[in-house]
């Protein structure tokens, strides 16, 4: 009902001062929440959106809530207290959202969840994302890949296992994709889990602390690692691997004799761009955030124009009210091989920002 008033007040005035094209650069505000500014990812994500927001002819009310969930859920209810026109959430923890997400939906207001679904909850129109479980294959496909290329000769790999924060539902997409590569070389004994820490309950790390990961390495490398040799380690996060990096070299790994064990990442962060060129981090995943801005705008354009968003699919991501209709975008592996036609070629970055 806003917008239909809204749209007939700006026809009627338009019909006497020709100001049409105003209209097409006032469709309305756009509520953006975002995690956290400590993940160079979410700032390029949350600017994305507001340039591309801006260039549809939206405005947009972008905030960071610092990875805390009552200050995400207080951006967000003053958000819907203003009655933006949508909301485009990016959760912190997906299950907390759902009150706010129903006073939303009493208004009108529609709810598209950015890169993290939000559980449990009816009042959520439509998620955009990447392949989350494809993120996890090619993680695990290329630190298989890692340690055949430089421990070619050793008959079992050790290997340890990170995986991202418990609340986030995409951590499990990440870690079961990549266990659908690693556990039949398990199976096999081709892989040896050292230290036996296995399963999301285990070895996720809440709100993807790259401190937390880095304590966790320096445990399992103390109780572990004193006369074994570890060989690689699934890391979900570059941020998650920067820590552990920092450990493994805290204790002599990538020096001498002792080769860096093979470390995988996403998101391809500018600091792990640069490990990887330094031989230290092994690969990331490339999501182009560019993209997905342009795939959530789109959504929410058509939403708000009484248009269909565009999806690809409708199977995959049940939030445990209702399956929540999505477009998922192709990630890609990085490594040293391609970092410069894939990131630098994409105009994603320059190369005076990674060299």
């Amino acid at each position: 009902m806003r917008k239909l008033v809204s749209l007939l007040t700006a026809l009627a005035f338009g019909a006497v001062t020709f100001a049409v094209p105003a209209l097409a650069q006032d469709k309305g505000t756009i509520g953006i929440a975002m995690p956290t500014k400590s993940s160079a990812r979410w700032i390029s994500d949350g600017n994305s959106m507001v340039k591309q927001f801006e260039e549809a002819g939206y405005s947009a009310d972008l905030q960071y809530a610092e990875d805390d969930i009552p200050n995400q859920l207080a951006q967000i209810e003053n958000m819907i207290t203003k009655e933006v026109d949508a909301l485009v959430i990016a959760a912190i923890d997906g299950t907390t959202l759902s009150n706010a997400l129903a006073n939303a939906a009493a208004l009108g207001i529609p709810v598209i969840a950015y890169d993290r679904l939000i559980r449990d909850s009816p009042d959520v129109d439509y998620y955009a994302t990447f392949d989350n479980f494809k993120v996890g294959v090619q993680q695990a496909n290329s630190l298989v890949a890692g340690l055949k290329e430089r421990f070619p000769d050793v008959e079992t790999w050790n290997v340890e296992l990170f995986g991202g924060s418990p609340d986030d539902n995409n951590a499990y997409f990440f870690y079961n994709g990549a266990m659908s590569v690693l556990q039949p070389l398990i199976d096999e004994g081709k892989i040896n889990i050292v230290s036996g820490q296995m399963g999301m309950d285990t070895v996720g790390t809440l709100r993807w602390d790259g401190a937390v990961a880095q304590a966790r390495m320096d445990n399992l490398l103390s109780a572990h690692y004193t006369d074994a040799q570890l060989h690689g380690v699934l890391s979900p996060y570059d941020g998650l691997s920067i820590g552990i990096l920092s450990s493994l070299k805290g204790v002599g790994y990538g020096s001498g004799d002792q080769e860096m064990p093979i470390v995988t990442g996403q998101d391809a962060e500018v600091p792990s761009v640069k490990s990887i060129l330094a031989g230290e981090q092994y690969s990331t995943v490339f999501k182009d955030t560019r993209e997905l801005a342009r795939v959530t705008v789109g959504m929410v354009d058509s939403l708000l124009q009484g248009g269909e968003p565009e999806i690809n699919d409708t199977e995959t991501y049940d939030n445990g009210v209702k399956v929540v209709p999505s477009y998922l975008l192709e990630p890609v592996s990085v490594d040293a091989s391609n970092w410069e036609d894939v990131l630098v070629g994409s105009g994603y970055y320059t190369m005076d920002q990674i060299k």
